[in-house]
């Protein structure tokens, strides 16, 4: 009976604290973020300039601008677009309850599996959309009025704990907020990539279902000994997501895979292999894969000497974003403007959405407006990631990466390599994880390392 009755106490306690934080997070400042027109910004490889006069002239080497096709010369409206349109994934409340916890929200402890969902998304939309690929309905979406976010949050608290007690947690999806807009699918081919942005944002809904949902990503957390509300880093989050995608039985991610580089080091051969280990005569295209590569950018603090390396990867149209942010939160950075990093931020708890009704509402999917932080607040744990289509895009990426590697590293050593051959070549030597144990041995003492490494996520 005791134990039963501390059960209860821990279960109430799980309750009233998802509870405070569904408010906590609810709770939303109205800020406005400012851009330079004298400076270009650049968005995971693309670069827009916004100053109105000599919009002809060439951009300056050091705006990290290096390809010319991308320059879009004083088009604000351009880039809002390109923004909205990535995949924003954030808090969430409300959802079914996370197996073997009490939890229905991911408030306070799940902002790192947001950041690598959101990296993942991005992967995704350049595997099936390309980076030219901007949804038509971006620009519809207007700043929601903080003022009434906030005027509502000491009555959703109330509702939210409530609820938690009574142990009625009934799942809303919210109205569709959009304008609805005529002409919208105005050929086979924009029909063909909003069943796939939908179908995207579907892989990543908040049910158990969901290929790449929180769920899914806790349950292969578990394999390395991590559980539903404990703080995940960035290196953590990688490993679990090459597992996911690796276990999608989903046929349109077959063509996909995830390469997690090992101390630094990104084996070129391993990579291959991965490419075109089910090419077959029947199919003799290569896989699309997403490296992601865990560094560490300095010590205790973020060392500035990164700082253009930073710039350099984010100016590829081959990354996908880095998973990092600053000590106690995880952003989502994809761009960057002078010595400051873009961001999307998940620290905003929304309504469950049930992914699985047709034509579910797209809007809490798509963040209204960029965030920017200094560089030098960036905490130095964080995951690189880029994207491949097949092994000569792969074989032209890890040249332009070296470069950048090589013009930016100040040391001797750069922050981390391409190396020609397989890591069994180097003596780096694994125990290949069975069917029973999804992780191996060596990656369970990664995990370790990594989790005494990280920054602490609140």
């Amino acid at each position: 009976m005791e134990a039963s009755g501390t059960d209860e106490v821990d279960k109430l306690k799980t309750k009233f604290i998802s509870a405070w934080n569904n408010m906590k997070y609810s709770w939303v400042l109205k800020t406005k973020t400012y851009f330079s027109r004298n400076s270009p910004v650049l968005l995971l490889g693309k670069c827009y300039h916004f100053k109105y006069e000599d919009e002809s002239k060439m951009l300056p080497a050091r705006s990290g601008c290096a390809i010319e096709d991308h320059v879009i010369a004083g088009n604000v409206e351009e880039f809002r677009k390109d923004f909205i349109s990535r995949i924003w994934l954030t808090y969430r409340e409300e959802f079914p309850q996370i197996e073997a916890s009490a939890l229905t929200t991911d408030c306070g402890w799940g902002c790192t599996l947001r950041t690598g969902q959101m990296l993942l998304a991005q992967g995704l939309i350049l595997h099936f959309l390309g980076r030219a690929w901007t949804w038509p309905d971006a620009l519809h979406i207007e700043n929601a009025d903080s003022d009434s976010w906030t005027s509502n949050t000491v009555k959703k608290f109330t509702a939210s704990f409530e609820a938690s007690l009574s142990g009625d947690r009934e799942l809303r999806t919210p109205a569709v907020s959009l304008k609805e807009t005529s002409g919208k699918c105005p050929d086979d081919h924009a029909v063909r990539n909003e069943a796939y942005h939908r179908k995207i944002i579907s892989w990543f809904g908040n049910s158990p279902v969901a290929v790449f949902g929180l769920h899914r990503l806790i349950e292969f957390g578990k394999k390395s000994g991590k559980k539903a509300g404990d703080w995940y880093g960035p290196a953590v989050v990688a490993h679990i997501l090459r597992k996911a995608v690796e276990e999608a039985r989903h046929p349109d991610l077959q063509g996909l895979t995830i390469y997690v580089a090992q101390d630094c080091t990104v084996y070129n051969s391993d990579v291959i292999d991965k490419q075109t280990d089910s090419v077959t005569a029947g199919d003799a295209r290569d896989k699309a894969v997403i490296i992601l590569v865990p560094v560490r950018l300095g010590g205790e603090r973020t060392n500035t000497d990164y700082l253009e390396f930073v710039k350099g990867v984010l100016s590829l149209e081959y990354c996908v974003g880095i998973i990092g942010g600053k000590p106690k939160q995880s952003y989502y950075f994809a761009g960057f403007q002078d010595d400051s990093l873009i961001y999307m931020d998940p620290h905003y708890c929304q309504s469950f959405v049930d992914v699985s009704i047709k034509d579910f509402p797209l809007e809490t999917f798509h963040c209204p407006s960029p965030k920017k932080m200094s560089f030098r607040k960036m905490d130095p744990s964080c995951t690189i990631g880029f994207y491949c289509r097949n092994v000569q895009d792969f074989e032209r990426a890890s040249e332009e990466i070296t470069k950048i590697l090589k013009i930016s590293s100040k040391e001797k050593y750069p922050l981390f390599t391409f190396v020609n051959g397989h890591s069994k070549d180097f003596d780096f030597t694994s125990t290949a994880a069975s069917e029973e144990d999804l992780f191996s041995e060596d990656e369970r003492k990664n995990f370790k390392r990594f989790s005494t490494e990280e920054f602490v996520l609140l």
